[in-house]
């Protein structure tokens, strides 16, 4: 199907009657339970109602709202609760893009920690394997590019989420000392970040799951457009 173009910058890539996969524009939170606030559940629902649809969306996963990338939503309960066991035994991919901002150790590897969320501050942090309420989280990172004219360093990464922890990638790579350029929650805590923003560098960029009813594999891909990105020749041999 052609691609659609929604308001508040929403792109559909695909829907059926069963599911729908959207580009969720940074800025916008998955679900907020914030009164007045829009979000892409809300605005799903208002699209569906719009075309004289039952304005069922089922929330099956989410992203950040800094982070702009993919997202599957069900279009009825049946097709909610299949996707949703998908994500629970793992059957799901995930890739990101990121940038990462300082020396990476290595041009690839794998990141496990222990993380712990902190609900009331909205955040997570490394902490020991038996620290109570402690999860494990693991990702796997490859190096795309590295642009050393600017400073501190900055890396194009590609990452593929092992596990789904709260701010699990932006917590992981902030620990390894190499933290999301534009990141004000984990990231540098300079004037330059502030006077000079230009998006988070994280995109989901690439969703892999089955369909709930066809049983067919379904791959989308995205290409990040936040500006912090446009710097890398990585997407101009892509184009």
């Amino acid at each position: 199907m052609a691609e659609k173009r929604l308001d508040h910058g929403i792109r559909i890539l695909y829907e059926d009657k069963d599911l729908l996969v959207c580009v969720k524009p940074a800025g916008i939170a998955a679900q907020t339970k914030k009164c007045g606030e829009q979000d892409m559940v809300s605005l799903l629902r208002n699209y569906r109602y719009a075309n004289r649809e039952e304005p069922y969306i089922g929330l099956v996963h989410r992203l950040d709202q800094p982070v702009e990338g993919i997202l599957v939503f069900g279009k009825h309960a049946g097709s909610t609760a299949a996707l949703n066991r998908q994500l629970t035994q793992g059957s799901f991919s995930k890739v990101y893009l990121a940038v990462a901002e300082g020396t990476m150790p290595a041009a690839e590897g794998k990141l496990v920690d222990f993380l712990k969320k902190d609900g009331r501050a909205n955040c997570s942090a490394v902490v020991g394997r038996d620290e109570p309420g402690a999860k494990k989280a693991e990702l796997l990172y490859q190096v795309l590019e590295t642009d050393a004219g600017i400073q501190p360093v900055r890396n194009l990464v590609k990452i593929q989420l092992l596990t789904g922890r709260h701010h699990q990638i932006r917590v992981q790579m902030a620990h390894l000392g190499t933290p999301l350029a534009g990141d004000c929650k984990y990231g540098r805590q300079d004037k330059t970040a502030v006077q000079h923003p230009s998006g988070l560098g994280l995109c989901a960029c690439e969703l892999v799951f089955v369909h709930p009813v066809f049983q067919k594999n379904m791959k989308f891909e995205t290409a990040p457009s936040q500006k912090v990105f446009q710097t890398f020749a990585y997407f101009a041999k892509t184009r």
